[in-house]
């Protein structure tokens, strides 16, 4: 894919038409309240070094000309997401992210606009890489820094369920760590949105929202609610609910199971389920095919096996999971993103896996 620099046009021409708009309210000293639009574009940022790549996006970091405030920029590319079909993923991100908003465990969606090419989501930058790279370098977590993410992880799926988003593909590789390594839950390309009560309208509200701008593409077309109960198949086969692939169907509880995988590998450093291929995996899971290691930590053991249930009805709900033994002594809320990093080390009673 070309460098985002090198698509745009030289002239400024552009700029009002793909550029993403957004309405500040502000006070002057006389308390006047006064109107301000501030656009962005690509021209509003200097685009740094390559963060990730995937099949029809790049991630680059990104430095905004005026601020000097660093951000993830992630680029679509228009043709390949209308040619491969992958359109509806792209307005699930974009509307899950805006619905979502600002919570200190979930990357955030600041601007988004385009040019003649590309499609690009303005997110929050965070440095230090992904929870995946983390273990794979350490190997395990140990009983405290696994308390402490999976407390984290679990105060951002408690949110997401509570604003009508189920994550569908919840694994390390999409938790990303910030500069102060806590994590942010990324990827919500695959989510599903579930029809929110509709609240009364404020007479303070900004209609505009964080961003007014639209693509020009068919991406504005798809309507992002659907039913509750999610009929396509989605997600990355060692984290992949039961019910999902008995029944074709996704509810909220689908992401505590994923919660229960990333607890166990976090202990362990391998998922619960896994074998030499997709299918292989598959039948493990619906078997319930899996086994603690002798050294696993009994506490942690009887969370994950009432998690790891094939009945989605009878897995632990949000408050039975903050209630339970694992998590004695954790603050839930804002104190789990204020309180310091615990010192990041392996679970030396675990071997850590063969490489």
């Amino acid at each position: 894919m070309p460098h985002p620099m090198r698509t745009r046009s030289t002239s400024d021409e552009w700029a009002d038409r793909g550029a993403a708009v957004q309405i500040q309210r502000e006070t002057d000293a006389n308390g006047n309240v006064q109107i301000k639009t501030i656009k962005k574009g690509v021209k509003d940022f200097t685009f740094g070094r390559t963060l990730g790549e995937g099949s029809f996006s790049t991630v680059v970091a990104a430095t905004d000309r005026q601020t000097l405030r660093e951000y993830a920029i992630k680029i679509l590319d228009k043709r390949h997401i209308i040619k491969e079909k992958k359109v509806k993923y792209v307005n699930v991100e974009k509307y899950t992210l805006n619905r979502l908003g600002n919570h200190p465990g979930i990357v955030r969606l600041y601007y988004t606009f385009q040019d003649e090419r590309s499609l690009y989501f303005v997110l929050d930058l965070a440095p230090k890489g992904e929870l995946f790279t983390l273990l794979k370098k350490l190997g395990t977590l140990n009983v405290e820094c696994t308390q402490y993410y999976c407390a984290q992880l679990l105060d951002a799926i408690e949110y997401m369920h509570n604003h009508g988003v189920i994550h569908r593909d919840l694994k390390p590789e999409n938790i990303l760590l910030d500069e102060n390594m806590r994590i942010k839950v990324t990827d919500f390309g695959t989510a599903k949105l579930l029809s929110l009560p509709k609240p009364a309208p404020s007479a303070d509200a900004d209609p505009s929202g964080t961003d007014a701008s639209e693509p020009s593409t068919p991406t504005s077309t798809i309507t992002p609610i659907e039913e509750e109960r999610a009929s396509s198949f989605v997600g990355t086969a060692e984290y992949v609910s039961p019910e999902l692939l008995n029944d074709k169907s996704a509810c909220k509880a689908s992401d505590l199971w994923a919660f229960g995988c990333i607890l166990f590998q976090l202990l362990c450093g391998r998922p619960p389920f896994k074998a030499n291929n997709e299918y292989q995996t598959f039948q493990k899971i619906i078997k319930l095919d899996y086994t603690f290691p002798p050294e696993f930590p009994p506490v942690a053991k009887d969370l994950v096996a009432n998690l790891l249930l094939l009945d989605p009805s009878k897995r632990l709900t949000i408050d039975q999971i903050k209630a339970h033994p694992f998590f004695s002594g954790i603050e839930f809320g804002l104190a789990l993103w204020t309180r310091p990093t615990p010192r990041l080390a392996p679970n030396s009673s675990i071997p850590a896996p063969s490489k």
